[in-house]
């Protein structure tokens, strides 16, 4: 830690990553590229997922909010997906149970940490993917937005295609059972 001469004082915090989609990174841009390539090369993104064990330190003010960490740490990775799709996360571990409570956009987690002391199972800083149950579609692009279309679209076709199977299962055992019902013995 170092204090500064206005009270406010700057520090490290190290942000584990808990991300389970993928992440999208931009597409490798080129000097030689004219513009209907460039154009082209933008629609282009490369996503992958970062590994589990993944984590990032960030040297930040005891002034700076959650939601700024959040955009610092997309950042560093020059992830491109919107940084209202992510969450900051205080993880601690007590009596062998974790306990996980999701940050406010106001508060200071270099404060956190600094009242937590050194011990990361008291405290450590977890980044994840908003739970809140609402999705938040403004988060999204358009070619993804497209892309759960085309997912959906799928998903409703197949699920037609089991109910029609079913009921014509159903409609020939019913025949099979009205033609032995029927037939002269």
């Amino acid at each position: 830690m170092l204090v500064n001469k206005d009270g406010s004082y700057t520090g490290f915090i190290k942000v584990h990553f808990q991300l389970v989609r993928p992440i999208t990174l931009p597409p490798p841009q080129s000097p030689t590229l004219d513009e209907h390539e460039h154009g082209r090369l933008l629609q282009r993104r490369t996503s992958f997922y970062l590994p589990k064990d993944a984590a990032k330190h960030l040297h930040i003010s005891s002034h700076t909010r959650v939601r700024e960490v959040i955009e610092a740490l997309l950042n560093k990775f020059t992830v491109v997906d919107n940084p209202a799709k992510f969450s900051l996360f205080e993880r601690s571990d007590r009596h062998n149970q974790v306990y996980m409570r999701k940050l406010g956009d106001d508060e200071r987690p270099l404060q956190l940490r600094l009242c937590a002391g050194p011990s990361e199972k008291v405290l450590s800083l977890v980044l994840k993917e908003n739970e809140t149950g609402d999705v938040n579609w403004d988060a999204f692009s358009f070619p993804e937005l497209c892309n759960f279309l085309r997912i959906l679209q799928r998903e409703e076709e197949e699920h037609v295609r089991q109910i029609v199977r079913r009921y014509a299962h159903a409609r020939d055992m019913m025949k099979r059972a009205v033609a032995r019902i029927s037939a002269p013995a």
